[in-house]
């Protein structure tokens, strides 16, 4: 599976309906760290289809991003059972990344 691009308009129900716990980076294109991020995403998005991997571009999204307190990017954040369950906030190692559904 590849990692999906979610919008203001599209993440509210792409989050409930995905009845499995979810990832979702909050990133922005100009944004270093977020580059080194980008490819462990795709990574974990590869290798476990029971895990929603998506993405959040902050500068399409502010909106979204201030829902959810995002001051500094990459934040990362999980989701289980349509509810936040756990931040991060910088450019973490895949098991850091991975530890966020556990």
């Amino acid at each position: 599976m590849k990692v999906q691009q979610l919008t203001s308009d599209n993440f509210k129900s792409t989050i409930e309906k995905a009845g499995k716990p979810i990832i979702v980076d909050f990133y922005a294109d100009w944004c270093g760290p977020c580059k080194m991020v980008s490819p462990i995403m795709e990574q974990i998005a590869e290798e476990n289809q029971h895990i929603g991997v998506f993405k959040v571009n902050v500068d399409e999204n502010p909106t979204l991003a201030a829902e959810f307190s995002v001051m500094s990017i990459p934040t990362i954040i999980s989701f289980k059972d349509n509810n936040m369950y756990k931040k991060i906030i910088g450019a973490r190692p895949k098991e850091d990344i991975l530890d966020l559904v556990r």
